[in-house]
């Protein structure tokens, strides 16, 4: 008999080789959500929603987490709307000629002035609340392409040492997840089964009951099963390197919020980067001496290869180029509603937004799953 020889790296798994680094997908997606927020003309913005579903709709893996584009962009619709309901209940700033239809105004008492309820709803108005929701929506839409996009379990596996804790409970809060559902759906079945009711209250309490026991149960065999393999340990640090730790992270966390602060008005625009970067570097050396408390090993970690590099350089360019444009012209990123014009389409930051095509064409396609054989 020829014995077959032992599988060499050849023959491992194809999956951690030919798939992206999860925190890729979510860079790229982060800087595309950046500069939708640059941004209010409605015809780039529907362009950064189309780049980022093309992209999803070409690479999102064949895995039940994937599916959860559909929810985001459900959930952007509904922000759409009610924005607009309350532009057409509650009136807008924004002066307007164009009357479309007049609500019955409600009086409200002295205290309550520059709040109004009713009164004529003007197409500015509506064309202002559309601009503003489509934005929150656009940045919606980038958030839900990164869910799809990237593995999270991997993500969690990928972070720091400082952060191990946290993604361990957040790893065992998506592993029980499916557990609850099912648990529900077959105390459900059981109770339709014998004629009970498992709708309502009464319904709702008598199945929650045996739905917490077992995640009780569950949860007390995993920290025990946890507890036996050494989940937990800690290696012992200096009290000076742990009050260093606490010193530049929190620091760093404040530099962060202030930089954003000052990024987001206008007067702090020259502080606002110089703070932010001296933030986030605090924040990254805080985490870094953090992970030296932290014993574990990682088995076939994720590699940030060329293609990660490609994948988070065309999102951060797409957002630099169109914070670039809207400081030079800003006319054209921010149509004006009075008077009420058609925006129009500015060419070269079209043609930055379409760089956040380049994951579809450098990054490997999914691959599909393989079907199985029932036992005859």
């Amino acid at each position: 008999m020829r014995r077959t020889p032992p599988a060499g790296p050849a023959a491992r798994p194809a999956r951690h080789r030919t798939s992206l680094h999860p925190g890729a997908w979510w860079l790229w997606a982060l800087a595309l959500g950046t500069a939708a927020t640059r941004t209010t003309n409605p015809l780039l913005l529907a362009l950064l929603i189309t780049v980022s579903a093309y992209v999803v709709a070409t690479r999102r893996p064949h895995a039940p987490w994937a599916r959860s584009y559909g929810a985001f962009l459900k959930l952007a619709l509904v922000v759409l709307l009610v924005r607009l309901a309350f532009a057409v209940v509650l009136g807008s700033p924004v002066p307007g000629t164009h009357v479309l239809l007049a609500l019955p105004e409600v009086p409200l008492p002295s205290w309550a002035q520059g709040i109004r309820l009713g009164g004529e709803v003007t197409a500015e108005a509506l064309t202002f609340a559309f601009y503003d929701a489509l934005r929150l929506a656009a940045l919606l839409v980038c958030v839900g392409a990164a869910n799809a996009l990237a593995n999270p379990s991997r993500l969690l596996k990928s972070l720091p040492g400082a952060l191990y804790e946290l993604g361990v409970a957040v790893v065992v809060a998506l592993t029980f997840a499916p557990h609850l559902i099912a648990d529900v759906r077959r105390l459900r079945a059981a109770r339709r089964l014998r004629g009970r009711p498992d709708r309502g209250v009464r319904g709702l309490l008598q199945v929650g009951l045996p739905v917490l026991e077992g995640a009780l149960e569950r949860s007390v065999a995993l920290a025990a099963a946890m507890d036996a393999r050494g989940y937990g340990r800690t290696a012992e640090v200096p009290p000076a390197v742990r009050r260093t730790t606490a010193a530049l992270t929190l620091g760093g966390l404040l530099g962060v919020c202030a930089g954003t602060y000052g990024l987001l008005t206008a007067e702090g625009g020259a502080y606002g980067l110089p703070v932010l970067l001296a933030g986030l570097a605090a924040a990254l050396a805080g985490l870094w001496l953090g992970g030296r408390r932290t014993l574990r090993t990682r088995y076939r970690p994720d590699r940030w290869d060329a293609r990660a590099w490609l994948v988070s350089a065309s999102g951060a360019a797409v957002a630099a180029l169109l914070a670039l444009a809207a400081s030079r012209d800003p006319a054209a990123l921010h149509p004006g509603v009075v008077p009420l014009v058609a925006p129009e389409l500015p060419l070269w930051p079209a043609a930055a937004v379409l760089i956040g095509l380049l994951p579809a064409f450098v990054t490997p396609a999914p691959v599909a799953p393989h079907p199985r054989k029932e036992p005859t």
